[in-house]
């Protein structure tokens, strides 16, 4: 308990600043942006992998 109390405030506090400091950034500005990119139909084809004899 001495060593696991102290560590779960630690790692609750990182946490919350982590979480602060995306809010800060931006992260969560273009929320819909970033879902439509996810799911858009891009049409670009990718070449062939090239296989090597081995």
């Amino acid at each position: 308990m001495v060593i696991l109390v102290p560590l779960a405030l630690v790692l609750g506090l990182l946490g919350l600043a982590a979480f602060l400091w995306s809010l800060k950034s931006g992260q969560y500005e273009d929320l819909d942006g970033a879902a439509w990119r996810a799911i858009s139909d891009d049409d670009q084809k990718l070449p062939p992998p090239v296989h090597k004899p081995g």
